[in-house]
């Protein structure tokens, strides 16, 4: 947990240049916005070595491998443009591989969002945030979880939730915390609505055990 946050771990190919006119971010960026506003999504410059934390994304089209997501170190800013969000158009976790397009360069987090999406074709949509609440409840929470020992952006990481998918733990609560990451939660879902609706409704949750913690 002492890694320094934001920093991109796997072989990354990325063309710089301007993404297709035609993609819709509309509800990426609405709730992205929300999130930020929540600190969910941010830059606090007295956590996590002062960079940007927190990324969401969606495919690009239903049964399409590529997605879009949003850059690295655009946790500070409140709305984003097309500028601030990259497509991958392949992944490889295994290979420790993305190639990607898009003026910004894609999250670091990047290579978790393409596993996930590989294990279910109905996934539609992930959100990483920093949550210190739901993250430090996990256990009470009961929260599926990667282990401590396992980094974010790693194919380690990869074939943690790889597992997690395979034990089904997910599958009544498509939301995992990633004990190696700092306050890292991963929430996913069919939908941009239904993943960041989950992620929120187990906030609460974790807000209400607080107290007797």
């Amino acid at each position: 947990m002492g890694e320094r946050e934001g920093v991109i771990k796997y072989h990354l190919d990325h063309q710089p240049i301007d993404l297709p006119t035609g993609i819709d971010i509309a509800e990426l960026n609405a709730w992205r916005t929300l999130l930020h506003r929540l600190n969910l999504i941010n830059q606090i410059p007295e956590k996590y070595h002062g960079l940007g934390f927190g990324n969401i994304s969606r495919r690009l089209v239903p049964g399409s491998e590529q997605f879009v997501i949003s850059g690295t170190q655009t946790g500070h800013l409140q709305s984003l443009t097309l500028q601030h969000f990259a497509l991958i158009q392949t992944a490889s976790p295994e290979l420790n591989r993305i190639q990607a397009i898009g003026l910004c360069a894609p999250s670091s987090e990047s290579l978790t969002h393409a596993c996930v999406y590989q294990q279910d074709p109905a996934i539609q949509a992930v959100i990483h945030v920093h949550s210190p609440e739901l993250w430090h409840h996990t256990s009470t929470l009961r929260l599926p979880h990667t282990e401590a020992d396992i980094p974010y952006g790693t194919p380690e990481m990869a074939q943690a939730v790889k597992n997690l998918f395979a034990s089904g733990q997910l599958e009544g609560l498509p939301l995992f915390s990633m004990l190696g990451h700092e306050d890292g939660i991963v929430a996913f879902g069919p939908s941009l609505t239904a993943a960041a609706t989950l992620l929120i409704t187990q906030l609460v949750r974790a807000q209400i055990v607080e107290p007797a913690a």
